[in-house]
């Protein structure tokens, strides 16, 4: 089992102690929330956007969607965070915010952090 960051774990709880509401939106198995229990993380999402469940990938704006009204948010009222900035550029077509995480590359032409830590600075 893969690890997460060194720095998510911080980020979440403090991003959930400042009364952000978090979702997750991803191209995955039904056992995600699942993985995430493993690693802890599971208390810090409301909802889960799975293409498994959906039935569809991202970009399909039904994916972005999902989670957005599990949250009871508008799109503009959310930042999708993702590794790849043309699924981050899908988002903000769609009206999100977005950021691209660019850990390892040069930063896009989207909006882009290079950790996760980078989004206290937004909240």
């Amino acid at each position: 089992m893969e690890a997460v960051y060194p720095e998510v774990v911080g980020t979440l709880e403090e991003l959930s102690r400042r009364g952000v509401r978090m979702a997750v939106v991803s191209d995955a198995w039904p056992n995600l929330p699942d993985l995430h229990a493993a690693f802890g993380i599971d208390r810090f999402f409301e909802a889960y956007a799975i293409s498994a469940e959906l039935g569809c990938n991202k970009p399909d704006p039904r994916m972005y969607h999902h989670a957005s009204t599990a949250l009871n948010l508008a799109p503009s009222q959310c930042l999708f965070v993702d590794d790849d900035p043309g699924l981050v550029a899908a988002a903000i077509a769609l009206g999100y915010e977005g950021r691209a995480v660019c850990r390892d590359s040069a930063p896009s032409e989207m909006p882009s952090i290079a950790s996760l830590a980078e989004l206290l600075d937004l909240f």
